[in-house]
């Protein structure tokens, strides 16, 4: 198969592109908005960009409650999203209205941050508190904006649940990190971890 994305004509009944960016870890992105509600949604579209300094990223697809807080108070947490975790993740993407609480919809315990006024899942093996060092709006070839929105945060602070650290490191097998493999898949990182030493 090949295809011209300007076309788009695959010829399937799914777009394969998300399919094939795959897997993507979830940022799980806790805000909280200027009249002090909390807002939490997970984004598939997160990452890591930078080590030094530690920049991750996530991007709103639409002008989401998640984007709205950021650029509101310029802070955001990304809490990590684990397999014992993962239904209450879904319960959190429900679409509702903006004020709406997804800690309490999704069952989840909103724990504020130890440096940045936003909250983060207090049962995620792992979060971080993030502040906003530039949100950007990627445009196509045509020099059209896109309808997303690029929020990028530099980490200035980390929470390790302790019972994931074994000699000296995270465990992933312990932790059991959830990725977006595409329609509605869904990966368990954790259940086939292994080691690969560069050359």
């Amino acid at each position: 198969m090949f295809y011209e994305t300007a076309a788009n004509a695959h010829g399937l009944r799914h777009d394969p592109f998300k399919a094939i960016v795959a897997p993507r870890p979830i940022g799980w992105i806790g805000t909280k908005g200027n009249d002090g509600s909390f807002n939490l949604s997970p984004y598939s579209f997160f990452n890591v960009v930078s080590d030094n300094p530690k920049i991750v990223m996530f991007s709103s697809s639409g002008r989401k409650h998640s984007l709205r807080n950021a650029e509101e108070t310029g802070v955001f947490t990304a809490s990590l999203v684990s397999r014992d975790l993962v239904e209450k993740t879904n319960l959190s993407s429900r679409a509702v209205d903006y004020g709406v609480d997804e800690f309490q919809l999704a069952g989840l315990t909103s724990k504020m941050g130890h440096v940045v006024q936003a909250p983060f899942v207090a049962e995620a093996h792992a979060a971080l508190e993030c502040r906003v060092t530039q949100i950007l709006q990627p445009v196509g070839l045509d020099g059209e904006a896109a309808d997303s929105w690029m929020v990028f945060g530099q980490v200035i602070a980390i929470h390790i649940d302790d019972s994931i650290i074994r000699d000296g490191r995270l465990d992933m097998g312990l932790a059991r990190p959830i990725g977006r493999m595409g329609y509605m898949d869904y990966c368990d990182g954790g259940s086939d971890v292994f080691e690969l030493q560069r050359p």
